[in-house]
């Protein structure tokens, strides 16, 4: 049994109630690790040294701080295969997979040190004949929550931004999931010479004590969050009680619209690649398919003969493409949204639920489903499902289908398929989504460019300028010049 310890002004420390969370392997069920189970009292800690290493680090140079965090990447990078392992036993990543995503997580400290290069200001000229610009400086302490289905990707996208822009961290991985991110705490222990005690400061713990006490104490003046909707507005309304700065990506039920023209093989062996991605917990997966009555029963016949290709099976097998789900809690919902499908008049035309068959009979596993029949009325319809399972719409000329895509509380990301361009770009013009993707996968997304969501699916972006930007304060100096 491996313990994995809580980083707190730079000391690799344990729960002060001694407190600790069994770590369960989601491919076998059984017990491989413990986790500190933190509580307000490690937050109160963890944002006192943040608060005392905030003067040091918001006034080290730029180019030292952007020095620091290529220094963290090519220490994730030496630990490539020992994370991509326990990914596979954390969360149930296939191992190719897994290896990939790490990769990307070094990524995520080196491009953010590059990005660094573009903080700029703005000046103008008055008519007087004096000169007044713009200041970039940092918030302060910044409070990084993440979700269980890529905790350390989503940490350190979040987290390498706010630190090269001069900010010091309290990153709060979720308690399910944890580990990959509390070995990024050795990393950074490891690295104190650059990235002084405090500057970082992870700890873990339920959302309801730990999280709340993030969102609600004083000194944290901004939260980066990713997860779901009804937590991104319990911590909105923490937040508001000291007008906390947010920065939310929160749920999808994102549209996969396919066009009568499209490349039906294309679009039916990506849709099924995409909903595949991490068993489906992607917060981009596609969530709803319209697809167009002149090539419906076409493009069903092609996905379900792509959906019985996915290799579902063991995370360590470099053959498997989808492994378990992360836990027996998220199985039974996956399942129970089917079972609601199915009462409401649905049509299961591929898939199968517990129990399966040896040897998915043991593990967190749940076969690719594709669901036909679905109606606006269905909670399929309407709500996140996370895992993977394909909700099919048929729609006709006679249908607005982009309305009805826009017809949901969220607008996080959508694609559309088809072999007109221009048509693709004006359908993706009026598509209520924060990421737009035409013939390509969700999945494909730039560290150049913003992602966030609107309506429900939250505010702010991350990512490029506009990432920087919102872990920034920009003040307007105004210079009298005799």
């Amino acid at each position: 049994m491996s313990d994995y310890k809580m980083l707190i002004n730079g000391e690799l420390v344990e729960a002060e109630s001694g407190n600790s969370i069994l770590v369960v392997n989601p491919a076998t069920e059984e017990e491989f690790a413990t986790v500190a189970g933190g509580s307000s009292a490690e937050v109160d800690k963890a944002v006192a040294a943040a608060k005392n290493a905030f003067p040091v680090w918001s006034q080290t140079p730029i180019q030292q701080r952007a020095d620091a965090l290529r220094k963290v990447a090519a220490a994730i990078r030496a630990k490539v295969e020992d994370l991509a392992m326990l990914d596979c036993l954390n969360h149930g990543t296939p191992i190719m997979q897994a290896r990939g995503m790490t990769m990307g997580e070094a990524a995520n400290f080196e491009k953010a040190a590059d990005d660094s290069k573009v903080l700029w200001s703005e000046s103008v000229d008055l008519e007087n004949g004096n000169l007044a610009y713009t200041h970039r400086q940092p918030i302060g302490i910044v409070a990084v929550i993440t979700p269980w289905n890529v905790p350390l990707m989503i940490g350190t996208d979040k987290l390498a931004q706010a630190l090269v822009t001069g900010n010091t961290c309290i990153l709060k991985p979720p308690s399910i999931d944890s580990a990959t991110s509390l070995v990024l705490g050795e990393i950074l222990a490891e690295l104190s010479d650059m990235i002084p005690p405090g500057v970082v400061n992870i700890v873990i713990g339920p959302g309801e004590e730990t999280g709340h006490a993030i969102a609600a104490h004083p000194d944290v003046r901004m939260i980066g969050f990713t997860g779901g909707t009804e937590a991104g507005k319990s911590i909105m309304r923490a937040a508001g009680v000291n007008v906390k700065r947010l920065n939310l990506e929160l749920g999808g039920k994102n549209p996969f619209i396919v066009m009568e023209d499209a490349d039906i093989d294309l679009t039916a062996r990506m849709g099924v690649m995409a909903q595949a991605n991490n068993t489906g917990q992607v917060c981009t997966s596609p969530g709803r398919y319209y697809i167009h009555e002149k090539v419906y029963d076409e493009f069903l016949e092609k996905y379900i003969a792509e959906a019985k290709k996915v290799i579902v099976g063991d995370p360590l097998d470099k053959a498997t493409q989808m492994g378990p789900v992360v836990s027996k809690v998220h199985r039974d919902s996956i399942e129970a949204h089917i079972r609601s499908a199915l009462d409401e008049g649905a049509k299961m035309e591929l898939g199968q639920l517990s129990p399966l068959p040896a040897p998915l009979d043991k593990g967190y596993y749940v076969k690719f489903a594709v669901l036909t029949g679905i109606t606006p009325q269905m909670r399929v319809y309407r709500e996140e499902i996370f895992g993977p399972v394909a909700c099919f719409i048929k729609y006709s000329d006679k249908d607005d289908v982009i309305a009805m895509a826009n017809d949901n509380t969220y607008g996080l990301s959508g694609t559309i398929w088809t072999r007109d361009i221009a048509k693709g770009i004006k359908a993706a013009h009026r598509l209520q989504a924060g990421n737009v993707w035409i013939n390509q996968n969700s999945g494909i997304a730039n560290r150049h460019l913003p992602s966030g969501g609107v309506k429900e699916s939250g505010l702010g972006k991350d990512r490029g300028r506009n990432g920087l930007d919102v872990y920034c304060e920009v003040n307007a100096i105004y210079v009298n010049m005799p």
